[in-house]
């Protein structure tokens, strides 16, 4: 059937044309069709042709099955007409029961939904979604727990990668201690870890997990279930989840797990400082000017439902978790702590009271240790104790060090231990004045540590100065000798030695 753009069209070209075969040429279609057009008096209208159904014999008794007191669903009718004959498929019969429902009374369509907009401090709402990361070159499973603040908008996010009881219990506490407070209710969905029992059609009370009621109790907050399979009840936490997964995680490589939770919670809270298309406000601004001092305190420490599991630290202060070795405080060094694994990765290590010691990424793989520089500050040396890192400390720091080791090698067995000694003072004095009192021991030939303490006494008390000008010159002027030792030196020093050890 021609449109009536063709039906037009051949109108007006035959009137100037006059001719069925011009009209034909001219318009690129065929005489029969020109013929046709010019016969219709009226534009053409589209008629659909309609077919019989196999389901028409049975109308009037699926309409009965449909309405009281039967109320049999789609596949309880289906088996019902095949017991009566019917030879078509069950799709004619769902088809056929929506348009039924649509015209059966007042029918609401299923989607239809009422907005509910919470007063502030009232309601948050909590759920979680699967993304596949690539975290350090390598794709992984991740749940990304997300929470909602449902007055002003305002989000707060985590990763994970598990979503069992322990991960969820955790994500919950921490996402309300990054929105600042806990909220009326909590608005969730229904997982084993919160929910036990959800039947929309019993009139019984929704059963909760035990775990997720002391944790309720112990937030001072209340457990809200949305209905099952009914996403839209809490659609404020569900939108979300495809844009984080659109403008964040696609494309975008981490490093680590804890690398993820940074950028992520950066990304959301700057995505918080953009207008909410439904309030039209943006939600940092209305979270700190209307919701926040609505929020319900906090508690002072977490939840947990896994009990801990006790390590001993070994003598260099390493705590063993899964095949790897952390390093903790040298002040728990051979102390028992206890450990927690949280979202599957972060490692919580805890004292004896329980007071968090730090909390560390895990290793991937299996025979790494982990130590971190600052945990052994307490006994780490000042200096250092290598002889050739003292020699190339020594010569780094001070301008006069290497004609210091050079002319104290030549007077002492260990000229090391006396530079030693000078860079420990680095303390107390800057490089450019012990430079000027190593300066002024040379020109002196008093380079060992205790002059060298008894010179920088006395210029701290006044008494002399560390003027080098003088010294210097003196220095270079037949002094040389002084310095130098007769090989017989170390000759009778070996005899000495050599004695000693008859005797004994």
């Amino acid at each position: 059937m021609k449109d009536l753009e063709d039906w037009a069209a051949v109108q007006k070209v035959y009137k100037s044309t006059k001719s069925k075969r011009a009209t034909a040429e001219l318009l690129g279609i065929s005489r029969n069709t020109v013929r046709k057009l010019l016969e219709l008096s009226a534009p053409p209208v589209y008629q659909r042709t309609q077919y019989s159904s196999k389901l028409d014999s049975y109308k009037e008794q699926i309409y009965t099955w449909r309405c009281e007191p039967y109320c049999f669903n789609g596949t309880r009718i289906f088996r019902e007409l095949r017991k009566r004959g019917y030879e078509g498929s069950i799709g004619p019969v769902y088809r056929l029961l929506r348009r039924m429902d649509e015209d059966v009374g007042s029918h609401v369509n299923s989607k239809a939904t009422i907005r509910h907009e919470s007063p502030p401090g009232d309601q948050a709402q909590f759920d979680w979604a699967e993304y596949d990361c690539c975290m350090d070159g390598i794709y992984r499973k991740v749940y990304c727990f997300a929470m909602i603040l449902a007055a002003s908008r305002k989000k707060a996010v985590c990763f994970s990668y598990k979503a069992d009881a322990d991960a969820i219990y955790e994500a919950i506490q921490e996402l309300f201690d990054e929105l600042g407070g806990t909220t009326l209710e909590l608005l969730i969905d229904n997982p084993k870890a919160l929910v036990l029992e959800n039947n929309p059609k019993s009139e019984d009370e929704i059963r909760y997990n035990p775990h997720a009621l002391m944790l309720a109790k112990h937030l001072g907050i209340e457990l809200n279930a949305c209905p099952c399979y009914w996403p839209r009840k809490k659609g404020k936490i569900e939108r979300p989840f495809h844009y984080i997964e659109e403008q964040f995680i696609k494309g975008t490589s981490f490093a680590s797990m804890e690398d993820l939770n940074r950028r992520g919670k950066t990304f959301v809270d700057e995505w918080c400082n953009e207008e909410h298309t439904t309030t039209k406000r943006i939600p940092n601004q209305h979270y700190l000017l209307e919701e926040k001092q609505t929020l319900g305190t906090l508690p002072t420490h977490h939840l947990y439902q896994a009990k801990m599991q006790q390590r001993i630290v070994s003598s260099d202060s390493f705590v063993s978790f899964g095949g790897n070795k952390y390093s903790v405080p040298i002040k728990y060094a051979c102390k028992n702590v206890y450990v927690r694994l949280i979202y599957g990765f972060r490692l919580q290590i805890y004292d004896k009271e329980e007071h968090l010691i730090e909390a560390v990424e895990v290793s991937t793989q299996k025979g790494n240790i982990l130590a971190n520089p600052e945990h052994y500050e307490a006994i780490a040396p000042r200096t250092a104790t290598s002889i050739p890192q003292i020699r190339r400390d020594f010569t780094d720091t001070f301008k006069h060090g290497s004609k210091y080791l050079d002319a104290a090698g030549r007077k002492f067995e260990q000229p090391t231990h006396h530079a030693r000694k000078i860079l420990e003072l680095l303390q107390l004095y800057d490089a450019e004045t012990l430079d000027k009192a190593i300066a002024v021991s040379i020109a002196e030939n008093c380079m060992d540590i205790k002059n060298f303490r008894l010179m920088l006494k006395d210029y701290n008390a006044g008494i002399r100065t560390l003027d080098t000008t003088s010294l210097v010159n003196n220095s270079s002027e037949g002094n040389t000798d002084s310095l130098t030792r007769n090989c017989e030196y170390y000759e009778n020093l070996a005899q000495e030695v050599q004695h000693g050890a008859n005797d004994i």
